[in-house]
């Protein structure tokens, strides 16, 4: 069995609020394409986070459909399989599965229940000539029993011992999150073998960097290959941010029985603009001229790419710093793109430190439907926080509400006997 695994594509992103980044993606889906009709795998499998948001534009997900249909006519008997990461909308990625299934394609928007009814197995089972693929998309919350129960029905039919891979989108134990906002130790991470038993090989997406979770002293390696179950992130299409100062790849993983040999080759993806920190020498600058010169002579020398400037903490900047910068750029017509973020460096203050700040993610927070989802990811990310403050946070919160309910209201009434008065006296006259 033969496959080419990539994930977190996020289709439509603008990056640092200001770029966005089509013609980037349209760069790598030449270099997809390209590997698909050269490499004839039996199937390309993309796990998560096909968009950077739930609700993206129409021209979004037009460009989405003109990708993978384009793939389709290249390579019509290549089987495409497409889950829902947590940037994604779901229920919006799940209502197209029939339309995409006359394109030899299967899009997985919801996962399995915890309790499932019939034979529900088989919405998340994809089968291959040469093979299985479990199509499981993000899910909030482990449901080992759910996952082992589909493993086990192949199991049952899988006489011939054909290899089997699962797809997943989350963290799990062992990651390096190296580019990522967040820290080990301050996500939630979940234990690979709460995935079951039985797969070959776990297509993962939602982290950034390619790994294989165990061997990560062979992730810049070529080509490896690992007895089964081997547990592998792909990692993203695009440098989704300075942070990811690592190579990126698609994932050729070729599997010759079950539980036999998986053999995984990178692909190395040819980004459209490049990522730099100036200076590129790893010094710091220590004037605002020195920063612009530096960043006019990349514009001459580079011409393309994105910038994050390195500068010495007890630099005094002008206020008007980040406008002198974009004054520069403005001839390069958005190929030089500018990161406003600052890397400080030397003796840090409260009010230049990065490391004290915990973020939520967007995504996250829109899957969160239960306040106490909320409330124990603040503890997790916020140790030192006791329920108490929590509930008097959330008790404000409420009074605001209510007292801003109120206002609607009198002005709702207001405005009603307003009208009504002028009814009145124009009946009057």
């Amino acid at each position: 069995m033969k496959i080419l695994h990539t994930a977190d594509l996020h289709l439509g992103q603008v990056i640092y609020q200001n770029y966005d980044r089509c013609d980037e993606h349209l760069h790598f889906f030449k270099q997809l394409k390209q590997w698909c009709k050269e490499k004839k795998p039996d199937a390309l499998i993309i796990s998560g986070d096909i968009f950077d948001i739930q609700q993206p534009a129409a021209s979004v997900k037009k460009t989405f459909t003109e990708y993978f249909v384009d793939l389709h006519n290249e390579c019509p008997d290549m089987a495409m399989v497409i889950t829902a990461g947590n940037h994604d909308s779901a229920s919006r990625l799940q209502a197209d599965h029939d339309v995409w299934n006359l394109a030899n394609t299967t899009l997985i928007g919801v996962g399995p229940a915890s309790e499932m009814e019939g034979n529900w197995e088989e919405n998340f089972i994809v089968r291959l000539k040469s093979g299985y693929v479990v199509a499981i998309p993000f899910m909030t919350g482990e449901r080992p029993h759910v996952l082992q129960e589909i493993l086990n029905k192949i199991k049952e039919e899988n006489t011939d011992g054909k290899p089997v891979v699962m797809m997943g989108h989350t963290a799990v134990a062992g990651l390096d999150a190296t580019g990522h906002d967040f820290e080990i130790g301050k996500i939630k991470t979940q234990d690979s073998k709460s995935f079951g038993e039985g797969f070959d090989y776990l297509a993962l997406g939602h982290i950034h960097k390619p790994q294989t979770i165990g061997h990560q002293g062979d992730t810049f390696k070529t080509s490896v290959s690992y007895p089964a179950p081997v547990i592998r992130y792909s990692g993203s299409a695009l440098h989704v941010s300075c942070d990811e100062d690592y190579p990126h790849t698609v994932s050729l993983v070729e599997i010759d029985k079950h539980e036999g040999t998986v053999k995984i080759e990178q692909l190395r993806i040819d980004e459209l603009r490049h990522f730099y920190v100036l200076p590129e020498d790893e010094s710091s600058f220590t004037s605002s001229d020195d920063a612009i010169d530096a960043i006019k002579q990349f514009c001459e020398n580079k011409k393309s790419g994105y910038i994050r400037l390195r500068v010495d903490n007890k630099t005094d900047l002008p206020s008007n710093f980040n406008q002198m910068v974009y004054d520069c750029l403005a001839l390069t017509n958005d190929e030089v793109r500018y990161n406003p973020k600052i890397l400080w460096t030397g003796a840090t203050t409260d009010t230049n430190s990065e490391q004290n700040d915990i973020k939520f993610e967007i995504a996250d927070i829109q899957q969160m439907t239960n306040p106490l989802d909320f409330i124990e990811k603040t503890i997790e990310q916020y140790p030192t926080l006791t329920i108490e403050e929590i509930r008097e946070a959330f008790n404000e919160v409420e009074k605001e509400i209510k007292r801003l309910d109120e206002e609607e209201k009198i002005k709702i009434a207001s405005k009603t006997s307003k009208k009504t008065n002028a009814n009145e006296t124009t009946i009057t006259l």
